[in-house]
């Protein structure tokens, strides 16, 4: 299985969200390599220079307790050691050292231990857990034990925190800038889709504009054209169809005058039952043309409508049950979607007894479901209807 399989569906799915992976994720990895490479250099060496610096200091003393037997002389090198050293030295005299655990396993108390076996070797017990500010240190000597105090932050460096904290903070301010910039670069493209759904919809985007990057502009101008291209087209097929159904019913009522000029007969009622009927088809072209274009959408009642529908169809000998929940309005083209609505009823009503009409809200969208016994519509001419 490959790895784009596997993170596929962890992975952010919007445009802004990838974008920030991409920028954050090389930024994230420079940080820890960065990271990295600070921490084994600077508290392996850092580090290991303070404790071997405290280390020989502890030497220093043990070195002037064996040359100086002299308790007065102790005290005072111990009064020295704790203010020009930091450290509090304790010397007990036929102590024995019993336990030499190192408590505390740290970096800290690691680097100290191999101090201490470099500079003293001699027995000696580590104890950085029982203070949090400071490490305590028991050493065995030919007459005694040493037990020194040595502050922590002598053998930790601060910078460590300051460089975790510029870490965090320069990548909490990247994360906002690559956020806000990015955030910026996605919008154009956002704006683009929602003026493409719109036209799709029959909504007109008159103040949508290119803006961006240049590859955006490039898309948003490609857009811009083709809208322009399909309105003219739609512009002069509507006219085309205007012009031809204009053209056809001056005919058509040249020949029904010389029908009601002939007087009465079954085969003359049938055909001006057809004329009748090319009229009516030719009204509906004309409605049509006028319609789309330039019917805009507007707010209007669907329930208003659907009762205006039914009452017609019912009033031509339809049988119609309508239930509507509720007044549902919506931007619509009252002309069209009425001429729409009338045909799916009239063609309802022609080849079923009996033909129910519901309307409702779903999920944020009108459904409008037209039921009846017909026959239906063949699987095959699905497509062709629509």
């Amino acid at each position: 299985m490959q790895l784009s399989t596997v993170l596929k569906p962890y992975l952010p799915k919007s445009l802004l969200g990838r974008s920030v992976l991409i920028i954050i994720t090389p930024l994230v990895l420079l940080q820890v390599v960065t990271a990295t490479i600070f921490f084994e250099n600077h508290w392996s060496k850092v580090g290991r220079r303070l404790a071997l610096g405290v280390a020989g200091e502890i030497a220093l003393v043990i070195d002037t307790l064996r040359r100086t037997p002299d308790i007065d002389t102790h005290q005072a090198l111990f009064r020295q050691a704790h203010i020009y050293l930091q450290l509090e030295l304790d010397y007990k005299p036929g102590d024995v050292l019993g336990d030499t655990r190192k408590l505390g396993e740290t970096i800290l108390v690691r680097q100290l231990t191999g101090a201490m076996g470099e500079v003293v070797n001699k027995p000696h017990r580590i104890d950085a857990k029982s203070r949090k500010r400071f490490v305590e240190v028991d050493v065995q000597l030919a007459e005694g034990v040493l037990s020194i105090i040595v502050p922590r932050k002598r053998l930790f460096s601060t910078t460590t925190y300051v460089f975790v904290l510029w870490l965090a903070g320069t990548s909490m301010l990247l994360f906002g800038v690559a956020m806000v910039f990015m955030r910026n670069q996605v919008r154009p493209i956002s704006k683009l889709a929602q003026a493409a759904d719109d036209f799709g919809m029959g909504r007109d985007t008159p103040r949508f504009k290119p803006e961006g990057a240049t590859e955006v502009r490039r898309a948003a101008g490609a857009f811009i054209a083709m809208r322009d291209r399909i309105k003219r087209q739609i512009q002069q097929r509507t006219s085309m169809l205007a012009g031809v159904s204009h053209d056809l019913r001056t005919p058509l009522t040249r020949m029904k005058l010389q029908l009601e000029m002939m007087g009465d007969d079954d085969g003359i009622d049938e055909l001006k039952t057809d004329i009748t009927d090319m009229e009516h088809m030719l009204e509906e072209y004309l409605a049509f043309a006028r319609g789309e274009g330039g019917e805009t959408a507007v707010d209007h009642s669907l329930s208003d409508m659907l009762h205006e529908v039914v009452t017609q169809a019912r009033r031509k000998g339809g049988a119609i049950d309508l239930h509507c929940e509720g007044d549902i309005r919506a931007p619509i083209k009252p002309n069209a979607l009425k001429r729409a609505l009338t045909n799916f009823a009239e063609n309802a009503t022609r080849y079923g007894e009996h033909v129910s009409i519901r309307s409702g809200i779903r999920g944020g969208m009108v459904e409008l479901v037209i039921d009846d016994d017909g026959p239906g519509i063949p699987e095959d001419k699905r497509d062709d209807v629509f």
